[in-house]
C-alpha cells in the first residue's frame, strides 16, 4: 500500500511539475515612487483587460504574474500599461511575452 500511496504522490507532484512549466510568466517591476493598482493588457491595443494583482505593486517591488490559461491561443505579443494610484495610465507598449524571463519596468 505504500508504494502506491508513493506512486500516487510522485504522480501528481510530476503532473503538478509538468502544468507548472506550461505557464507563461513574466515580472514587473514597480521603479515609481507610487503604487501600480491596475496592470491592463490588449491584444490589438485598443481593448484592454487586466490582470488582478490584489491590492497592488508597491513602490521598489517587484513581482510575478501569471498568465491565464485561457489567453494561451492568443500572440504572445501584446499592449501593456499601468495605472498608478492617482488614476494616471502609463503609455501602451508592446511586449514579447514569450520571452523567458520578461521583467517589465516602470520607471
Amino acid at each position: 500500500m505504500k508504494k502506491i500511496t508513493l506512486l500516487v504522490v510522485a504522480f501528481l507532484f510530476m503532473s503538478f511539475a509538468a502544468f507548472a512549466e506550461d505557464q507563461y510568466k513574466f515580472g514587473v517591476h514597480n521603479n515609481t515612487k507610487q503604487a501600480i493598482k491596475k496592470i491592463l493588457v490588449s491584444e490589438d491595443g485598443e481593448e484592454f483587460g487586466f490582470f488582478d494583482i490584489g491590492k497592488g505593486i508597491k513602490p521598489g517591488q517587484t513581482v510575478q504574474l501569471v498568465w491565464d490559461t485561457s489567453t494561451n491561443g492568443e500572440s504572445c505579443e501584446q499592449y501593456f500599461k499601468a495605472v498608478f494610484a492617482d488614476g494616471e495610465e502609463s503609455e501602451a507598449t508592446k511586449f514579447d511575452f514569450c520571452e523567458e524571463g520578461l521583467v517589465l519596468e516602470f520607471d
